[in-house]
């Protein structure tokens, strides 16, 4: 059987988005059928749109999201139907070489449905990061979906998917930020408010949000920044160092993946203190600087992908902390919008007007 569902594309390079018909098959061997109750909308998936990531037109964009597990495929234990689930984009084999030697959160051989997603016409569709959420229904590998609290709001769990996630685990899961470290996060918008969140969870006794938007800074301080820098106005590095009585940042986040704010990361950061990039750069974006200064200072210069998380084991304590009060997921959701609302948010994400806008069924 087939599910004839609403659900927006990327037809083209540049081209506005569309709300059309696509045909979502049932579940097969290790696949699962989930009802989409709310995504949000991520930069990633205006990278889509754009041509940034792949040419694989057309594009079932969403990948932010939260839902109903509706039916399992042949196989299945993980979830079952009637289950609230968070999906996310590394469902782990359990059998490659990172996750042979304990480190599942860097699985090389993530795994997403088998089956495709298409237009009317037989069309495939490529799912954005495996997933396609801005879909009434989506049709996902079963290990995608991670059970959490099912009292808990789907509109605000559901950023877990992507950039909430990114950026809490870039400060506790890649920089290891622990009581009493400083640390600062360059580029405020989800991501880098993630990790301004995740470091306060962490114990930071100092935490610096810089970024050029005066907007932005404000939203900083909800997440826990103690200190904010607009970056238009000051130095980032001299600020960062004055504010860390001259020796820098234990830990420096770069949220925005840019050449420029990286080295200022680079030298924000205190000797033998740890870099993380969590800002995604385009392919043509290359670095240079001398040597000499990558030896003397020391320290980790790491990338963080997905906030190195293991959905299983990051999702249901986030939620957990999130029903507590203790983490402030409803702070990010800007707006709630309809399914034929998309194209509007990516132009307020392009303005600064929003956190994020979010897709609710």
């Amino acid at each position: 059987m087939a599910h004839e569902v609403r659900g927006v594309i990327a037809r083209s390079k540049q081209a506005p988005v569309e709300l059309v018909t696509i045909v979502v098959p049932d579940p097969g061997p290790g696949e699962a059928l989930v009802q989409v109750q709310a995504c949000g909308v991520c930069h990633t998936d205006l990278h889509y749109r754009e041509g940034g990531i792949n040419d694989e037109f057309p594009f079932l964009l969403g990948h932010e999201a939260a839902g109903i597990v509706e039916a399992v495929g042949p196989g299945v234990t993980e979830v079952e139907p009637g289950d609230f689930v968070v999906l996310n984009w590394r469902a782990v084999c359990g059998q490659c070489r990172a996750c042979r030697r304990g480190k599942p959160w860097y699985c090389f051989n993530t795994h997403n449905a088998v089956q495709p997603m298409t237009l009317e016409d037989g069309t495939p569709l490529s799912p954005a990061l495996g997933i396609g959420a801005f879909a009434e229904k989506t049709l996902v590998a079963a290990g995608q979906c991670t059970k959490v609290d099912p009292s808990a709001r789907p509109a605000a769990v559901g950023l877990l998917g992507c950039g909430v996630m990114a950026g809490i685990g870039a400060a506790i899961n890649t920089g290891g930020v622990g009581r009493g470290d400083s640390v600062a996060v360059i580029g405020c918008g989800g991501v880098g408010d993630g990790a301004v969140a995740g470091a306060a969870l962490a114990g930071a006794h100092t935490i610096i949000a810089v970024d050029t938007d005066p907007r932005k800074l404000e939203l900083a301080r909800k997440f826990g920044a103690t200190h904010v820098v607009n970056a238009r106005e000051t130095d980032p590095v001299a600020a960062i160092q004055e504010l860390t009585g001259g020796n820098g940042a234990d830990v420096v986040v770069e949220a925005v993946g840019r050449p420029e704010t990286w080295k200022q990361a680079f030298y924000a950061r205190d000797l033998a203190g740890t870099l993380v990039l969590v800002g995604v750069p385009t392919p043509e974006m290359t670095i240079e600087m001398p040597l000499i200064d990558l030896f003397s200072r020391g320290g980790a210069l790491k990338s963080s992908w997905y906030g190195d998380c293991l959905p299983s084991r990051d999702f249901p304590m986030l939620v957990e902390l999130y029903k507590q009060g203790r983490l402030d997921l409803d702070a990010f959701v800007t707006e709630e919008i309809p399914l034929d609302g998309i194209e509007a948010a990516f132009e307020k994400m392009h303005g600064g007007d929003v956190l994020r806008s979010v897709v609710v069924f």
